[in-house]
């Protein structure tokens, strides 16, 4: 096949029958136009374009190629608009945790929609692990320490995970680990896994550890702030009920890497979720 450069410098000649006008349409010199014409007729092995006086006209040739090219070019070009113009009509979805969806992302979003009433953001509270895809899903926010197989993942809020319950709870009771914890009853969010996998790390085997209850995510909020039990979660979510003391960390073991991060596919991203990536690096210091 001839490069794609020159049959679309000869298209632009066909369609407007000058070598000028051609470059015009292309925002190239006219010698440009010239150049892929004859590069053109050198790999077909026949002349496709004539002088006329001072103007150009196409050859049987030429005709014949105009003929075919023309219409399978603007058959492309309307499928390429079609196609980009739908990815950029279609809201912007991003999957996240139900607490980091409630106690951090919402609340800040309305300043975005403010920044850019163009982009329709779609939040999908949910605690699964979910597949980013053309058309589907385009970021997930996902705690852990950044590190997913083919996915990008840039740093949002960094947060160790804490064990809290109410001081009612416990008391004054001393708490060297967990381990001084396994009388207690343990809750987490539904959908999570970080409860087990903390405690493992810490020398507390699934058949050694305690029976964990799954909840959602407004009923863990309730049930830790009414003493019904104790919880690990991230540091960054219960920021407020430890600073007025409704909750208390009973044990932590901090960890720099661990934190939420935003993740989307590798590659060119539509403009919309650019527009919303740039912005959430903008809250990184806030």
């Amino acid at each position: 096949m001839p490069s794609l450069p020159a049959l679309r410098a000869f298209a632009a000649l066909a369609q407007s029958g000058s070598v000028s006008r051609a470059g015009a349409l292309l925002n190239v010199t006219h010698a440009a136009i010239s150049q892929q014409i004859r590069q053109l007729e050198g790999h077909l092995g026949t002349p496709l374009v004539a002088r006329q006086g001072r103007g150009v006209m196409l050859t049987p040739e030429g005709t014949q190629l105009a003929q075919v090219l023309l219409p399978a070019l603007e058959t492309i070009y309307q499928k390429v608009e079609e196609m980009t113009d739908g990815d950029e009509t279609r809201p912007l979805q991003v999957a996240a945790a139900p607490l980091f969806t409630i106690n951090w992302l919402m609340p800040r979003l309305d300043a975005f929609r403010q920044l850019h009433p163009e982009v329709e953001v779609l939040l999908n509270p949910t605690s699964e692990i979910v597949d980013l895809r053309p058309a589907g899903i385009d970021m997930a926010v996902r705690y852990g320490a950044g590190v997913w197989p083919a996915l990008e993942a840039t740093l949002l809020l960094p947060s160790d995970l804490v064990l809290v319950g109410s001081p009612e709870l416990v008391g004054d009771r001393e708490i060297s680990g967990p381990a001084d914890l396994m009388d207690q009853k343990w809750l987490q969010e539904t959908g999570s896994n970080e409860t087990g996998v903390w405690l493992e790390a810490h020398g507390i085997t699934a058949a050694k550890g305690p029976q964990v209850t799954p909840l959602s995510n407004a009923q863990l909020m309730d049930a830790l702030l009414d003493g019904e039990g104790i919880a690990l979660v991230s540091r960054a979510m219960v920021r407020r009920p430890l600073k007025d003391g409704s909750l208390k960390v009973l044990f932590e073991s901090p960890n720099e890497a661990l934190g939420y991060y935003f993740v989307t596919r590798p590659g060119v991203q539509r403009k919309s979720l650019s527009t919303f990536a740039e912005w959430l690096k903008g809250q990184l210091s806030q």
